[in-house]
């Protein structure tokens, strides 16, 4: 925990960031972290959250669409599919 008491999550040097960012999320949404039709975070919000590029960023929100994990709505935000 950092001083602000939220959770400082330490990313695997050996494996691609945006993977285990991505993994992260899946795994928020099946232990219902972000239950469906829930907005989950935006790229900035996982730059700030993961310590990482946009760029990283966006390739976990891709991937996590590409497997349908999240829906993009364009100048809305990414939210979480029903299952």
């Amino acid at each position: 925990m950092d001083p602000y008491g939220s959770c400082v999550i330490e990313l695997d040097e050996t494996r691609p960031k945006w993977r285990q960012v991505a993994d992260i999320i899946r795994e928020r949404i099946a232990d219902g972290t972000y239950p469906p039709d829930t907005r989950i975070p935006s790229v900035l919000g996982l730059t700030e959250e993961f310590s990482i590029a946009s760029v990283t960023a966006h390739k976990a929100l891709r991937a996590l669409r590409e497997d349908g994990s999240i829906r993009t709505e364009v100048g809305m935000g990414s939210y979480v599919n029903r299952v």
